[in-house]
């Protein structure tokens, strides 16, 4: 069950003539008529998104001490000016990561997209 284009390795994309499915390679016009062994392959597992999203609690004294500190920061609550910070990638991987901030005063938590 081939979908790659024998001639130059691009994936092929099933259309339909005359009644028929044909896969047809888009970069060099390749054709091959479809036969049963080349059905839609279906998932056999579950996909779950656990270890994608991750959730990071910070609260414990001993987390406070491991994560960096920035004076400067204004917390929008208090207006205190200093508070612990994270980066993490929030969106796709050209745009730039998001700050995350927690007040070290009220505990407050807000997000900065740079």
């Amino acid at each position: 069950m081939s979908y790659f284009c024998p001639k130059c390795g691009s994936l092929m994309t099933p259309k339909k003539e005359s009644g028929k499915t044909v896969l047809v390679c888009p970069r060099c016009g390749y054709r091959k008529e479809s036969s049963p062994q080349d059905k839609k392959p279906t998932l056999s597992k579950k996909i779950t998104h656990s270890e994608k999203e991750k959730l990071y609690v910070i609260s414990s004294e001993d987390t406070m001490k491991s994560i960096p500190r920035v004076k400067g920061v204004k917390c929008p609550k208090c207006g205190n000016d200093e508070a612990f910070y994270y980066v993490m990638q929030t969106r796709r991987a050209d745009e730039p990561p998001t700050r995350f901030y927690k007040c070290t005063k009220c505990g407050h938590t807000w997000r900065e997209y740079e």
